[in-house]
C-alpha cells in the first residue's frame, strides 16, 4: 500500500492482548533484512506491486520507515519524501539501519499508542498508526521478496494480527478509483497467514 492514497483506518484496533508497536517493530525488522539481501543485478526487476520495480520499491521503502520516525514525533508526514532519490543504487541497505534505529527510539513510549498521530490518510490514535505502517512494510517487504526470490521467515501471528485489522480499514468492496489495491484474490481459509494478507491487498501469493 502506499501511504499517501485511501485506508479508512478503523476508530479502534480489534482487541488484542499484543502491542502494536511489537508488529511495527517485526516488519521493520524484517524489511530491513530483505533489503539487504537484494542483488545488484535485480534492481531492474519487476515486482507485484505494478508501479515499482525493485529498484523504486527499495526508495520507497526507506522513505517509509523515515516517514514513520517522523510522524511518531507528531509532525507533519509530507516533509517526507515518498522516495530516497538522494540514494545510489546499493545505499539503501545502510541506510535503513540508522532510520529502523529512529522508529525504536520514537516509538519507545507507550503513550504514543493514544496519542493523535497525523498521517497522510488523516489522523488516528498512534496504535492505528502502527499497525497502517505495520501492514505497508509488511505486504512491501513480500513484494521485495517475491520480486528477488527470497523466502523470508514470517512469523505468522504478526500478518495475522494485521489482516484483523486491515479487513475491516479495506473492505473488499471497495476497490477502484483512489484505493490503491486489485480486488481480492481468493485463497485457501488455512493458507499461510502471509499470503492471505497480501491476497486481501490485491497480490496473488506464490503457494
Amino acid at each position: 500500500m502506499n501511504e499517501n492514497e485511501q485506508f479508512n483506518a478503523p476508530a479502534v484496533l480489534p482487541s488484542t492482548p499484543v502491542d502494536p508497536r511489537l508488529d511495527l517493530a517485526a516488519a521493520v525488522d524484517l524489511a530491513g533484512r530483505t533489503l539487504a539481501a537484494v542483488r545488484p543485478d535485480q534492481y531492474d526487476a519487476p515486482t507485484p506491486c505494478e508501479e515499482f520495480d525493485v529498484r523504486r520499491l527499495s526508495s520507497h521503502l526507506v522513505a517509509v520507515v523515515r516517514r514513520i520516525s517522523v510522524i511518531g514525533r507528531g509532525e507533519d508526514p509530507f516533509s517526507v519524501p515518498s522516495f530516497a532519490d538522494e540514494l545510489a543504487d546499493g545505499e539503501w541497505a545502510p541506510a535503513w539501519e540508522p532510520a529502523a534505529r529512529e522508529v525504536a527510539a520514537v516509538w519507545a513510549d507507550p503513550g504514543i499508542l493514544e496519542k493523535p498521530l497525523t498521517l497522510p490518510l488523516g489522523v488516528v490514535p498512534g496504535a492505528i498508526a502502527a499497525s497502517v505502517y505495520a501492514h505497508e512494510l509488511t505486504v512491501h517487504t513480500w513484494d521485495l521478496a517475491t520480486a528477488t526470490g527470497q523466502q523470508p521467515e514470517w512469523d505468522p501471528a504478526v500478518p495475522e494480527r494485521l489482516l484483523a485489522v486491515v479487513r475491516r480499514a479495506l473492505p473488499a468492496e471497495t476497490r477502484g478509483g483512489r484505493v490503491p489495491f486489485g480486488e481480492v484474490v481468493a485463497v485457501p481459509d488455512d493458507a499461510p497467514a502471509i499470503d492471505r494478507l497480501v491476497a486481501w491487498a490485491g497480490r496473488r501469493p506464490r503457494t
